[in-house]
């Protein structure tokens, strides 16, 4: 039996190599239990998510099941990593902001609400009577001073502002791809922006879409509201990029 083994029964206890495997584990449930990869890109005055959808069970009404969700009119977040999780992650997100704008009368700006999750997250694993939450937020919105956001949160309460950020299952495939792109992504319109992020998804999974196989959100303009992408839209999308591949 490895000599590591007896530090991963507690998450505030630490191992002679100073490491937490209980977090360890919970990055690998964040990343593996759903099988999907979402993509987050920030264009010149927009951003946008997409990510697969999959609809577990044939009986399930497929309109209840999304990992796209707004959080105020101008924030949405994908988040990705166990489906119960992610909804009690969500509805914190979103009593944070509501409270924020009790308090003090205006929305929350994105790297605020970022913050706000990323501190939360933190306290859980800092304590053995509970845990953290097995997912990963990709958070966007288009802030007033800053212009457009992609936060990116993960369950060990990192948060970090990205040009383009992924999560899920093929998170690194996914990164790879975004790299090669990201200096021609700050010039981008909502158009452009929508296709590199269905293309960087097409391309890590390897595969062809079609319209209701995936959900694209987004947000344009300071004044923007978040918006979820209606199936016919995808579509237009998705055929914009196989005239441009047959060019």
């Amino acid at each position: 039996m490895s000599r590591d083994s007896n530090y991963d029964h507690h998450i505030s206890i630490f191992s002679p190599q100073g490491r937490l495997y209980q977090m360890e584990y919970a990055f690998k449930a964040a990343s593996s239990s759903s099988g999907l990869t979402g993509v987050a890109v920030r264009g010149s005055d927009s951003c946008v998510v997409v990510t697969q959808k999959k609809v577990p069970d044939r009986l399930m009404d497929p309109t209840s099941v999304t990992h796209v969700h707004s959080i105020t009119s101008k924030i949405g977040v994908l988040v990705t990593g166990l489906s119960a999780d992610c909804r009690a992650q969500v509805q914190r997100a979103r009593y944070e902001a509501n409270d924020f704008r009790f308090k003090y009368g205006y929305d929350i700006p994105v790297h605020v609400l970022a913050k706000r999750i990323a501190d939360i997250a933190q306290v859980y694993t800092q304590s053995a009577s509970m845990r953290p939450l097995a997912t990963v937020c990709l958070l966007i919105g288009v802030d007033d001073e800053r212009g457009p956001q992609v936060f990116k949160v993960d369950c060990a309460g990192h948060y970090l502002p990205f040009y383009a950020a992924a999560s899920g299952a093929k998170e690194q495939e996914a990164v790879n791809f975004l790299e090669k792109k990201v200096d021609d992504m700050k010039g981008y319109d909502l158009d452009r922006t929508v296709r590199a992020a269905i293309m960087c998804l097409g391309t890590v999974l390897g595969s062809d879409f079609r319209g209701n196989e995936i959900e694209v959100a987004t947000v344009q303009g300071t004044g923007g509201k978040f918006t979820v992408m209606s199936v016919s839209d995808i579509e237009g999308h998705l055929n914009a990029i196989a005239d441009d591949a047959d060019a």
